[in-house]
Formats: C-alpha cells, sequence, structure tokens
C-alpha cells in the first residue's frame, strides 16, 4: 500500500528532527529515517492497527518510541496525519490542526 503524508505531518517532522538536532545533530537523519520506515511497515496491515476515534473518524496510531504516528486508510493508500511525541495533548493537537484531507 502506498503511503502519504499529510502537510502536518511533513511540519511534524521537520519539528521532531529541529528538537533533536538541539541536543543530537547526528542522530536527525537516522531517526527522521526510522520514523518514514515504520510508515512502511504500517501500511503492510493499517488495519491491524488501534483505533482512535476520539481523535477523529478512521485514525489509527502506532507507536515508535515516544513518538505517535497517526494515520488514515484511505483509497488506495494510508495517509500519515500527525507524528507527534505521546507526552503531548493529543486531543487538544487534533481539534486545532486539520487532518481531514
Amino acid at each position: 500500500m502506498r503511503v502519504t503524508l499529510a502537510p502536518l505531518a511533513e511540519q511534524d517532522l521537520e519539528s521532531i528532527g529541529d528538537y533533536i538536532a538541539q541536543d543530537n545533530p547526528n542522530r536527525v537523519v537516522t531517526f527522521i529515517g526510522e520514523l518514514r520506515e515504520q510508515c512502511k511497515r504500517i501500511a503492510d496491515n493499517p488495519a491491524a492497527y488501534r483505533l482512535r476515534l476520539e481523535l477523529g473518524d478512521g485514525i489509527r496510531s502506532c507507536a515508535h518510541g515516544q513518538y505517535v504516528i497517526f494515520f488514515e486508510i484511505v483509497p488506495e493508500s494510508m495517509r500519515v496525519v500527525r507524528i507527534l511525541h505521546g507526552a503531548r495533548d493529543l486531543p487538544t493537537l487534533f481539534h486545532e490542526g486539520d487532518v481531514s484531507p
């Protein structure tokens, strides 16, 4: 299944990279690569992951370390809508940001 990233998910990756670079600039490229690879693994069987109805219709999630990848299954692809640190106020972030196509 094809993986696409919503604009907010792309912004999240940039923010994650900026945050990691403050303490460990050498780790940025490998960690962002790990997140992208995890997205590809999710796409192998996206329906197997937990539904997060409190965040929106059809939103599912998968943890990767301290981060959570939020996605939805759309025709012929899996769309990553956000990638956020698990300790953040997730419902608030989802209601402030538009995760709709």
